[in-house]
C-alpha cells in the first residue's frame, strides 16, 4: 500500500495553482474546480516525473532541489515512455486539464467514466467534485491502474479503476452522464456514445483540439471544440504499444527513389510539414513529419506508414522538388489543405464542430468567412 505522504507547504502550494487557474481563466470565477484542484494533492500521484527544459529532459524525485515548484507548475510531468522514448503517460498540464474539466458540464452527483487513468491525479478530481462512488475510471495499462488505485486510497477516494481498452469504455457501468478522456484518439471510438446517455456529455481530445460533444438519441454526437490548440499522449491499444515515430523512417526519406516533380513554393513550406491546421490534425493523422539538414540544406519529409506513401521535399529558392512514392500523394493533399486554411487566416480549433453519426461518420465543419466541409 502507497503511504501519502504530503509535504507542510504543499497546502499552500494547490492554493497558488487553482487561484492561478483562475486568474488565468482556466478555472471560472466561482467553480467548484477551484476546491479539487487546492485540495488534492498533485505529489501523491506523481512522486517521481520528468519535465522538459532548455538542457533536454530532467528527472525529478522528492528531495531534489525545487522539487514542489515542479510539482505545481503549469507543465506536464511525464511518469512512462515506450521502447522507442516516446512519452505514454503524464500529468497532463493543469490549465488544460482545468479547461476540460470545466466544459465537462455534467450534474454534480453525476456518474461518469475517464478514459485514461494514467497517474490518478485527474480521477481524483473527478472524485473531489463528484464522489468517488460515481466515477469509474479505465486504463490500458495494468501496473498504471494498480498504482492510481492505491495512490488514491491514500487520498481518501476509492472509485472504480479497471485495466482495460478504454476504447471500449465499461458498458457494464453504463450509462454515463458524461465521458472524459485525458488520452488522445484520431476518431471518437463508436462505443462511447453508446454508453451516454442522451443529453449526456463526451469530453476528448481529437485532431489537435479538445472537443465537447452532446450526445444525442439516436447515439449521434455533436460539438465544438476548445479555443486553444491541446495534444494528449493517444491511446494505446495495449500496454506495450510503440507507436510508428519519425526517426524509423530517414532512412527511406532520403534514400528512396520515386516520382519527381518541381513546382512553385505556394506556401510556405515548414509550415505545410509542420502544421498547426486543424483540418490536417483530422485528415492528416497517421502522417509522420520530419526535417533533416544533410550538408547545409534543408529537407523536409511526410511518411504514412499503414499504406507506405512518402514524400521528400527539397526547397530551392522559390521552388521545391519533390520526390514521392506509395498510392497517396502526401505533399499535394498536405499543401491543399495549408492553402485553404492560410486562406481562412489560420483558424484555431474553436472555429470547428465536428458531428458524429450513429454509425461512425465523422463530419466536421469550418465556420466563418471560408466555411468548409470534410467527411472523414
Amino acid at each position: 500500500m502507497t503511504t501519502s505522504i504530503v509535504p507542510a507547504d504543499s497546502a499552500e502550494a494547490r492554493r497558488r495553482l487553482a487561484d492561478t487557474l483562475t486568474a488565468q481563466g482556466a478555472l471560472a470565477p466561482g467553480s467548484p474546480w477551484h476546491a479539487a484542484f487546492a485540495e488534492t494533492p498533485r505529489e501523491v500521484f506523481v512522486p517521481r516525473f520528468t519535465i522538459a527544459g532548455p538542457d533536454g529532459r530532467r528527472d525529478i524525485e522528492p528531495g531534489d532541489p525545487g522539487y514542489l515548484g515542479a510539482v505545481y507548475a503549469d507543465t506536464t510531468l511525464t511518469i512512462r515512455r515506450d521502447s522507442a522514448g516516446t512519452p505514454v503517460s503524464s500529468s497532463s498540464q493543469p490549465s488544460l486539464m482545468a479547461r476540460m474539466l470545466e466544459t465537462f458540464t455534467v450534474p454534480d452527483g453525476a456518474r461518469v467514466l475517464e478514459i485514461g487513468t494514467g497517474t490518478g491525479y485527474n480521477t481524483a478530481l473527478l472524485c473531489h467534485r463528484f464522489g468517488a462512488g460515481q466515477v469509474t475510471s479505465i486504463d490500458v495499462d495494468p501496473d498504471l491502474t494498480a498504482a492510481a488505485r492505491e495512490r488514491l486510497a491514500a487520498s481518501g477516494h476509492t472509485p472504480l479503476v479497471l485495466a482495460g481498452d478504454g476504447i471500449e469504455g465499461h458498458a457494464g457501468g453504463a450509462p454515463y452522464e458524461g465521458i472524459l478522456a485525458t488520452c488522445g484518439v484520431d476518431r471518437l471510438p463508436t462505443a462511447w456514445p453508446q454508453q451516454v446517455r442522451s443529453g449526456g456529455l463526451i469530453v476528448t481530445n481529437i485532431g489537435n483540439g479538445v472537443a465537447t460533444l452532446t450526445v444525442d438519441e439516436d447515439g449521434s454526437a455533436s460539438g465544438s471544440f476548445l479555443l486553444d490548440d491541446a495534444m494528449f499522449m493517444r491511446a494505446r491499444p495495449h500496454p506495450g504499444h510503440t507507436a510508428p515515430a519519425a526517426n524509423q523512417f530517414t532512412g527511406l526519406i532520403m534514400n528512396s527513389a520515386g516520382n519527381s516533380r518541381t513546382e512553385a513554393a505556394r506556401v510556405p513550406i515548414e509550415e505545410v510539414v509542420h502544421a498547426t491546421a486543424h483540418e490536417i490534425w483530422m485528415l492528416h493523422h497517421d502522417v509522420l513529419a520530419m526535417t533533416f539538414d544533410p550538408g547545409g540544406h534543408t529537407v523536409f519529409g511526410l511518411v504514412h506508414p499503414p499504406s507506405g506513401s512518402w514524400a521528400r521535399i527539397t526547397p530551392d529558392g522559390g521552388q521545391v522538388t519533390i520526390t514521392h512514392a506509395g498510392p497517396r500523394d502526401l505533399w499535394a493533399e498536405r499543401l491543399d489543405l495549408t492553402a485553404s486554411w492560410i486562406t481562412a487566416d489560420r483558424p484555431g480549433p474553436s472555429a470547428y464542430t465536428l458531428t458524429v453519426s450513429s454509425c461512425g461518420a465523422h463530419t466536421i465543419r469550418r465556420t466563418g468567412s471560408s466555411p468548409a466541409v470534410w467527411t472523414l
